[in-house]
């Protein structure tokens, strides 16, 4: 064989590989990110509890939308401290379709005004969103 015989072989044979990979998982990937792109829009970027005692947990539901055409994936929300728990759904959100993202914040061994930030990390257009939660704890 010559050269140029192995390396048609070799392309025919990455393209038939490629081409049976993407049937597979082309249904997995659209349900997951879906073919457009999504775009995460809050109702409200911060929550001020006010004054809350010292020793309680506070929680605050953001609410979002999925402004886009393609499904919203959150991929994680992180905070600024181990006092500040967010919890939100792993499952994609179609577009038009709502979602929230619920924070526990914690006021135990705090005093004074407290303000913790949650990091928002999604595979929307704009791929983080700062969220911001402040306290007065007595």
């Amino acid at each position: 064989m010559n050269k140029s015989t192995i390396i048609s072989i070799v392309l025919l044979a990455v393209l038939l590989t490629s081409c049976g990979q993407g049937a597979g998982t082309g249904r997995q990937a659209s349900l997951t990110s879906g073919s457009g792109t999504p775009e995460i829009l809050f109702t409200e970027y911060e929550h001020n509890f006010g004054q809350v005692k010292e020793g309680t947990k506070v929680s605050y539901l953001f609410h979002f939308e999925n402004k886009g055409d393609g499904n919203l994936v959150i991929k994680s929300a992180t905070t600024t401290c181990g006092c500040t728990v967010p919890s939100y759904s792993k499952k994609p959100i179609a577009p038009g379709k709502d979602g929230t993202l619920e924070v526990v914040f914690n006021t135990s061994g705090k005093h004074g005004m407290q303000t913790k930030t949650i990091t928002v990390s999604s595979n929307a257009k704009v791929p983080v969103v700062i969220l911001k939660i402040t306290a007065d704890v007595l």
